[in-house]
């Protein structure tokens, strides 16, 4: 039985109609950069966040980087992140001329470890990244008081957790601000690149709407150094059709997870953990072994997909190599064991027995 790692086409096949339409509307309008469709997105999607401001730009990365300036973050400052977690979070530090400062993970949730960050806080500290990696949110309470006994800023990576919970509030609207993405494998993915800012934050919001444009809030009319990053008018219907959609799949990859949750259950296999207070949304469904490449191996030649996120840590990337880095062992263990197994809302109860199957056959 082939089973594809992620099959976008078939992810979007329930939308397609409604997209096609959508697309149709907005080439007719004959605007098609910060019209009515990317405010009305930027609406719905700060009311599903439950934020005050919703702020469209280019990417993930973007979003992060542009929180980062607008806050004043820079030359000499330093800023706490996971050391395991997609590359964007580091650039998104990087761009700004600030100093990254990697913090180990919690090795059972993968997700930045609160009883470590203090160590990391010097005088030069301005802010702390928390990643809600794999769709899980990290810890939030414990960082964000942290925080506030530090007078540091809160910045949350939401990119792979639309729509997850902590302590029942979505992810998006529980620290200073966030940055999201719709790249198109995300639970709430475009057809293309795109990404968006949550905050409550009405200062913050402003100057975002002047840094992604060009530094204006009116034309050519420049009052700050900007960047072009905006979210276009095609992506942001898009994401209107798919919103109202958007809890119901993540629903659909709850079932997923806990069918693989009991039927690898009991494997020479470690499962995510999933945090108490937390409400994943499953973006990814990860699991470690020391056996990760010969497992892989194993399930593709049985037609089954899979992909390892991230397979080189961020500070062993060529991109790092110049900068001198402390010990990182869980980040390198993490690199060398996790693999992620099938993960979408199209899957049914069968394939997810099929992968499970497999790998119940390769461990006997």
């Amino acid at each position: 039985m082939k089973v594809d790692f992620l099959n976008l086409k078939r992810a979007n096949e329930p939308h397609e109609a409604a997209i096609l339409d959508a697309v149709e509307r907005v080439v007719g309008s004959g605007w098609y950069i910060l019209g009515e469709q990317t405010a009305a997105f930027e609406r719905e999607f700060a009311d599903y966040c439950g934020v005050a401001h919703c702020i469209g730009v280019a990417n993930g990365l973007d979003a992060l980087h542009l929180i980062l300036r607008a806050y004043d973050i820079g030359e000499g400052d330093e800023v706490i992140v996971p050391s395991n977690t997609f590359i964007a979070t580091w650039l998104a530090v990087s761009q700004t001329g600030a100093r990254v400062v990697p913090v180990e993970p919690d090795e059972r949730t993968c997700n930045l470890d609160p009883g470590r960050i203090e160590a990391a806080i010097t005088p030069r500290t301005r802010a702390v990244m928390p990643v809600h990696l794999y769709g899980q949110p990290a810890d939030m309470e414990p960082i964000c008081r942290l925080a506030r006994k530090h007078g540091l800023r809160v910045i949350e990576d939401a990119a792979q957790a639309h729509g997850a919970r902590y302590r029942g509030r979505r992810v998006g609207g529980l620290g200073d601000a966030a940055g999201f993405s719709f790249y198109p494998g995300k639970n709430l993915g475009a057809l293309g690149d795109g990404g968006a800012v949550t905050t409550d934050d009405d200062t913050l919001a402003g100057t975002l709407r002047k840094l992604r444009n060009y530094g204006s809030s009116t034309k050519y009319r420049h009052e700050i150094t900007g960047l072009n990053s905006r979210l276009d008018e095609l992506q942001s219907a898009i994401l209107r059709i798919k919103l109202p959609h958007l809890d119901a799949e993540n629903t659909r990859r709850r079932n997923a997870a806990s069918v693989y949750l009991e039927a690898l259950a009991r494997l020479p296999l470690q499962l995510p953990h999933v945090h108490e207070e937390a409400d994943p949304v499953w973006h990814l469904f990860v699991v470690r072994t020391p056996d990760r490449d010969a497992l892989q191996t194993y399930l593709r030649e049985a037609g089954i997909g899979t992909n390892i996120h991230y397979p080189l840590a961020c500070h062993r990337q060529p991109a790092y190599s110049a900068e001198r880095w402390p010990a990182l062992p869980i980040a390198e263990r993490l690199q060398a064991e996790v693999l992620s197994l099938p993960m979408a809302p199209y899957l049914s109860t069968a394939d997810i027995r099929a992968v499970a199957e497999r790998i119940r056959a390769f461990f006997s």
